[in-house]
């Protein structure tokens, strides 16, 4: 595995929230939370490899929504994990078992937000992406509201997908970068039905699909309710992704535009040309979103049940 951890040098872009996070936060105050979390993790993925999906999708939607405070993972009538974009978010379970081991260990310690952080690194390691460090020390919000929630969908165009990502502090390169996670995503096949059946309403499929993952896909959704967003390597976390949008085989809108859109299309040639690059990429935005909007300090709380504030 490839380590990155040399590159947090780079990520002084958000110097606030950088400097109060850093790598090895709970070295003195809990030394094992790392091991636990990663050892959980592994245990998790050896049952059920599309975990790190799951966990890709859960940091995605808890950060960009109040930033990366853990919000999503709360319970209750109008939380966030209630709106309809995260009714597909799953492993919560996951980050209860971890919780607990680490309340065992360090109670009132590691917060909500570092376990799903770190848990989504460890699983992308698990797939096959690169390995590396990440700083800690966020800690949890306390609020949690389902109005909250306007993530997109995937019929956005390429300038929305990528202005959602800029409104953050990032730029293209990490746009592309984590929509890059489909190489070991899953997509309902209701999501992207149209293109495969009555495409825009011309009673045809979607004309810059390849007809050969058109058949694919009407067999598959004939007997699953979802399909792989990466028909060549789906449990693979490389750069096989890209190589299938410049083939015209992205499954969801949104992907397959981002080879041909003229603002992505070079970044999708790049990754799609050099896995290593990709994975490089890939981490300088992970470590870019994981810093999105957080809590540290004083702020927030440290949960003692990531379901429910204190």
């Amino acid at each position: 595995m490839m380590k990155f951890s040399s590159l947090l040098v780079l990520f002084f872009i958000f110097p606030i929230a950088l400097a109060q996070l850093r790598v090895g936060f709970y070295s003195r105050s809990c030394p094992q939370a790392e091991t636990i979390v990663r050892n959980l993790v592994r245990q998790r993925f050896g049952v059920d490899p599309t975990v790190t999906a799951a966990l890709l999708r859960m940091h995605f939607h808890d950060c960009f929504v109040r930033g990366c405070d853990a919000s999503l993972l709360i319970d209750s009538t109008n939380s966030e994990k209630t709106a309809g974009p995260n009714g597909s978010v799953r492993e919560f379970d996951l980050i209860d078992r971890i919780k607990a081991q680490l309340e065992a260990a360090c109670p009132s310690t590691v917060s909500c937000a570092d376990i799903i952080t770190l848990a989504t690194r460890d699983s992308v390691a698990l797939a096959g992406g690169p390995s590396y460090s990440i700083p800690t020390g966020r800690r949890d919000g306390l609020v949690s509201n389902n109005v909250d929630v306007a993530l997109p969908g995937p019929t956005i165009s390429v300038a929305g997908a990528v202005s959602l990502f800029t409104n953050k502090g990032m730029n293209v390169f990490d746009a592309v970068a984590l929509l890059g996670a489909h190489t070991v995503g899953q997509g309902n096949c209701g999501l992207f039905n149209d293109r495969i059946t009555n495409f825009q309403g011309t009673g045809r499929p979607d004309p810059s699909m390849d007809p050969a993952l058109v058949s694919s896909l009407r067999n598959t959704c004939r007997n699953s309710a979802s399909a792989a967003l990466d028909q060549s390597t789906p449990l693979r976390f490389d750069n096989q992704f890209f190589k299938q949008l410049r083939k015209r085989r992205g499954v969801m809108q949104v992907d397959q535009r981002l080879a041909t859109d003229r603002q992505t299309r070079g970044v999708v040639a790049r990754y799609a040309n050099n896995n290593a690059f990709f994975k490089r990429q890939f981490v300088r935005a992970m470590i870019k979103m994981g810093a999105v909007d957080v809590l540290t300090g004083r702020a927030g709380e440290i949960r003692r049940n990531c379901r429910r504030f204190n």
